[in-house]
């Protein structure tokens, strides 16, 4: 059993640390809407809409200066005018009254309310001059100045947005780090990055002793595709702050875009540095992982555990590591320990549980393993592989009848149940009814792919080329960047009819859509094999081969080595391979057709 779980890997781990991933070009909400929902007034038990008004708009002892309104007849009209058309869904004039209101009464709460619902409906005009109003009428909110500032940049105003930036920043002398760290966010959908960029060394320059002011001039100089400045910055920020986990992690990410082992190599250097720097190893040992480097991931990630006591994310990420590296007794004790940690998915860890069982060749304990799964991602895979385990066991009829009864939310849970099915009756060889079953599922699927691409296998078994053809044609047609159909269809016109050439093209297609699948390339050779073409055979089947020790590659590899005279090698191949895969029908015919015993 072949284990692919780079996506299942990663998973747990950004429940673990949802924060810990590089900063380099962040992206901020779309320009101009603050809300996706407006508060409207209702109707109250003790009064009405007159009575929220003169709460809205009265006096209030709390409010400090706001000014006490009288609620006269034209200003009560327009406050029910703008809160009525607001609940009946005309935002537009709600806020066109609103900002009517704002510039009579000059009143901060109003002007606020005229903002609000003005980018609400995405009146962005209307949201300015409304701000404007808000920020005049109320110098010392923060949020009428960081609402002020985001709309002048959306409205490509740098200049006016200049002094309230450089005020928001020397208002908070406490926090201005964090507020550093948010400008090249706020510039990142500003289409002249350079500008960009100057405003951010004009604003940062009362503050590079800072490392957050590097770290803001290093976004902004990557954003404005001065990448050397965008390095010097960062690396200044870590001189002033050696320890700092985000400055290490867009130092890395930079690096990364220079080539992938230099971003590796630093978060190394930085680890044995600063091994305490959780995130930083996280996003190591993810990195590592993406590198298919699972010994190294394994030990960081188990690192990362040891200092997390019994962390259940990360305990499972070891535990699925493990399996990607056949480290069977490792996997097995921590599947069950996170059993232990009441995990959050526990069928998924039943699923691997299952997986590991399988693997070592105990079917009974695999078998209720996967009977336990009782729904979740894995439930429909997990019922698929515990009828196939009591197929393989000579319970056909059975397993057959399971999962047909088995109960299912829609025909997308029940199609993988319906290849199990089909997949099952071709291992026993009873082809006629695997390639019944998936005829009556097309006949109400017709344009289903994974049938489409299954019936043409079985159709093949039969010798049924004409609808293994028809099929895969079909299939193509639907899908046309599914390197498998172009592949199963140039293999079969290879290995089945002299159209050779015809086959190469389909097999060309696959390969571009899928470069270095050790599939493909095998059926690479074997059609060059096939056009006579031996050494380019050879090296398309020995690559294949590297990547993946398959029979059926063995059986082809060996066979055109064979036919180049090197017999030695070939029969090295053959019987190595059929030590590992002694229940392989292709590789025994092969060495039958060349080896007399």
């Amino acid at each position: 059993m072949h284990f692919s779980l780079l996506v299942v890997l990663l998973a747990p781990v950004a429940a673990f640390c949802a924060a810990c991933a590089p900063t380099a070009v962040q992206e901020p909400a779309p320009g101009g809407r603050a809300a996706t929902t407006m508060n409207w007034t209702a109707q109250t038990d003790d009064g009405s809409y007159e009575e929220r008004a003169r709460r809205v708009l009265g006096g209030d002892p709390a409010a400090g200066n706001l000014p006490v309104r009288e609620l006269d007849e034209d200003l009560l009209y327009k406050f029910l005018l703008a809160e009525i058309a607001g609940q009946r869904g005309d935002v537009q004039l709600a806020a066109r009254t609103y900002l009517d209101l704002a510039r009579s009464t000059r009143d901060p709460r109003i002007a606020r309310r005229a903002t609000e619902i003005a980018l609400y409906a995405k009146m962005n005009d209307a949201a300015l001059e409304a701000a404007k109003i808000w920020l005049a009428t109320e110098r010392d909110s923060a949020a009428a100045r960081q609402t002020l500032v985001t709309l002048l940049v959306n409205a490509r105003n740098l200049d006016a947005a200049r002094p309230l930036l450089a005020e928001l920043l020397a208002s908070d002398k406490d926090n201005v780090g964090p507020a550093l760290l948010q400008l090249p966010g706020l510039f990142a959908r500003y289409p002249d990055k350079s500008a960009a960029y100057q405003l951010v060394v004009d604003l940062t320059k009362p503050y590079l002793g800072r490392p957050e002011a590097h770290f803001a001039l290093s976004q902004s100089a990557y954003l404005a595709d001065h990448r050397d400045i965008a390095l010097a910055e960062i690396r200044e920020a870590l001189r002033i702050k050696p320890d700092w986990e985000q400055g290490a992690l867009l130092q890395a990410q930079l690096l990364g875009r220079e080539g992938h082992d230099s971003s590796l190599a630093y978060l190394k250097q930085f680890l044995d540095a600063h091994p305490g720097a959780q995130d930083v190893r996280l996003n190591y040992a993810r990195a590592l992982i993406a590198d298919k480097r699972y010994p190294e991931a394994r030990a960081e990630f188990q690192k990362l555990l040891d200092a997390n006591g019994d962390n259940p994310d990360l305990a499972f990420t070891v535990a699925l590591l493990s399996v990607q590296m056949n480290d069977l007794d490792v996997a097995e004790r921590q599947l069950k320990h996170v059993l232990d940690l009441h995990y959050r998915d526990p069928d998924a860890v039943r699923f691997h549980l299952g997986q590991v069982d399988e693997e070592r060749k105990r079917p009974e304990e695999a078998a209720r393993w996967y009977r336990s799964v009782e729904g979740g991602e894995q439930f429909v895979v997990a019922q698929a592989r515990y009828a196939m385990i009591l197929a393989r066991a000579g319970r056909v009829d059975e397993a057959r009848k399971y999962l047909q009864d088995l109960q299912t939310r829609n025909e997308a849970q029940r199609v993988p149940l319906i290849q199990a099915e089909a997949q099952m009756l071709r291992e026993v060889k009873r082809y006629q009814e695997s390639y019944e079953v998936l005829r009556q599922a097309l006949e109400s699927q017709p344009d289903q792919p994974d049938l489409l691409y299954d019936i043409a296998l079985a159709a093949e078994k039969l010798d049924r080329l004409d609808v293994t053809e028809s099929s895969l044609r079909k299939l193509v047609a639907l899908k046309p960047d599914n390197a498998q159909a172009w592949n199963a269809l140039g293999y079969t016109l290879a290995d089945r009819t002299d159209r050779l050439s015809e086959a190469r093209d389909y097999i060309e297609k696959a390969l571009k859509l899928a470069p270095d699948d050790p599939f493909i390339l095998d059926s690479m050779g074997w059609v060059e094999y096939r056009l006579g073409k031996l050494e380019e055979g050879v090296g398309y089947l020995r690559r294949a081969f590297e990547q993946r020790q398959d029979p059926e590659i063995a059986a082809h590899l060996g066979e055109v080595l064979w036919a180049k005279g090197t017999r030695d090698e070939a029969e090295r191949i053959w019987r190595d391979s059929l030590r590992e895969h002694p229940d392989s029908e292709e590789l025994q015919k092969t060495i039958r057709r060349f080896i007399k015993k």
